[in-house]
This record gives structure tokens, sequence and C-alpha cells, in this order.
């Protein structure tokens, strides 16, 4: 085999809790994860050497700043490999907006790797390794639906969660996660997120309970000062969204629906209003299998 595709797929937050700032100047965090139908494609193939790196995003840096960089020099020192790679990114995830863009680029990128040169790597070592290049990424090579905490490594697959829509939409604002992290009283918190109450709706497929629980507190730092957040999330439920929220530090936000018709025309009536640079509907994907079951915790 001397090229490989792979596809890296986004996630939202359904429910995003901080229990604690570590001494380490991290944040202890308690959440659950989900992978949408809206993903970036990686195209690997082999070279005599070195790192390439290309995409059709005129927007990101291609040099080793790039996670999908690290993640693949990480993987030929880690293994020894000889030959070099090639990795094009066809980029569709919106950048810099809590969908995890970046950190799945690189699980798709390592999966991928292990795959282009027959390594068989194991998803629980995939994951070990994945830490060192961001706290999201051993989620991202796991996917689905996961309960993530510690600093967003310690995952415990869920039930994949019910059926639904899902509305997104990114406005043309930077967010920087340092900053939000930065400006949260972790200790002052007054309402943390139900997750436990979450983690068990999620295992009794019910959507209700999901929808109940959906919360975020890192929205208290963002939407004052990005105040568009919350405009967009006032305006997805007025569309029809049984529940709105922020994903990560955002600022995209995205609603649930249950019937495709109404989540299409909340799509199209946000992009008219021009409340948003990027509006989509995706839908909630579980476990990514590889060929070879690459990503199954059983390897």
């Amino acid at each position: 085999m001397n090229e490989y595709q792979i596809k890296a797929y986004a996630k939202v937050n359904l429910g995003l809790d901080v229990v604690r700032r570590l001494p380490d100047g991290y944040h202890q965090v308690k959440m659950v994860m989900q992978s949408v139908d809206l993903c970036d494609e990686l195209l690997l193939e082999k070279t005599e050497s070195g790192i390439f790196l290309t995409t059709d995003s005129d927007v990101l840096p291609m040099d080793e700043n790039n996670l999908i960089y690290k993640a693949a020099r990480l993987m030929r020192e880690t293994y020894g490999l000889k030959e070099g790679i090639r990795i094009h990114l066809r980029k569709r995830i919106p950048i810099a907006a809590g969908m995890a863009g970046g950190s799945t680029d690189a699980a798709a990128a390592m999966k991928g790797i292990s795959r282009l040169f027959g390594l068989h790597v194991p998803v629980s070592r995939l994951m070990e390794l994945g830490v060192a290049i961001g706290a999201d990424v051993p989620y991202c090579i796991l996917g689905g639906t996961a309960l993530a905490e510690g600093i967003g490594e310690k995952l415990t697959p869920l039930t994949p969660m019910p059926d639904c829509f899902i509305v997104g939409a990114k406005p043309g604002i930077s967010v920087s996660t340092k900053y939000v992290y930065e400006h949260l009283d972790a200790e002052g918190i007054g309402r943390h997120p139900d997750i436990d109450g979450m983690v068990e709706a999620i295992r009794g497929g019910k959507l209700s309970g999901i929808l109940e629980r959906m919360e975020n507190v890192l929205e208290t730092v963002t939407i004052p000062a990005w105040p568009v957040v919350g405009i967009i999330k006032d305006r997805m439920s007025g569309l029809g969204a049984e529940k709105a929220l922020m994903s990560g530090s955002g600022p995209t936000v995205f609603g649930i629906f249950t019937e495709k018709e109404k989540a299409e025309t909340a799509c199209e009536q946000i992009r008219k209003e021009n409340l948003a640079e990027q509006v989509f509907v995706t839908t909630p994907v579980s476990i990514l299998e590889e060929p070879d079951g690459l990503v199954s915790l059983g390897d």
C-alpha cells in the first residue's frame, strides 16, 4: 500500500463541566463528547523521506506547527519509520471553532500512518501517544460518544447517541481557548452540569434526558466576551431547536433537532440572516471503525 485516505470527524460537547483548576495551570474537566458526520479528509502517501503537508485551505499553516505535522513526526520517531510521508488535507471543519478540527486531523494522521505502514497500532496505544499532541487527540482517535475526564484524556466509551439532526453555526470570529480558560473562575462556578445524569440518559437511549442536561460552563466567559454566540444560541432555539449549546470554548453553536426538515429550514434561515460565517446540518456518528478494526478498543 502506497497511499491511504481517511476521514477526520468533528466533535461537539453535549455537556462540558470544569471541576477545578490544577496546580500546573491545566483544568480538570468532565464532559460528554460526540462525533458528528462533518469531516475533513486526509490523503496520505509514502515518500522517500521527510514530511510534506498540503491543503486546500488558504488559512492553515502547513509547517511544523501544524498538528498533522506533529502527529506524523511522532509516529515516524516512535516506530522508526525510514520512509517519509506526504499528507494532503481537504478542510471542511470550521477552523478555530470549538469542534476539535486540528485535533481530529492529528488523530486521523496517526491512524492513517498506522494503516499505511502496516503498523496495526492498538487504539489504546495511539491514544497514549496522542495526548502529547493535545488533550482532545485521544478522544478524536476513539470517536463516537464518550465521557472525557482528567484534562480530557481519560475516556469512557458510551452507548451511541440517539438519532437526531444537528445544526452548527460558526460566526466569523475567532475565540481563544486560552483566553476562555484563563478568564474562567473555576472555583466560583455556581452551577455545574449534570454530566452523570447525561451519561445515564445516553446509556438508556433517552434523547430527552440528554437535552435536559446539555450545559457548557465555558459559555459564562465566551458569551459575555463575544455576544454573537449568545445571539446565535437564542436564534437557534427560536427556530425550533430542542436545545442549543456552544461547543467547546466556542464560537460554534449547535442545535439539536428531531426533524430533518426543521433542521434544514433553521440552517437556511441562519444563513440568510448572516448570523454565522459557516452553517451546516449534520448528524451524530458512532464509534469510528477502520477496515482492520484499528479503532476498536478490543485490539
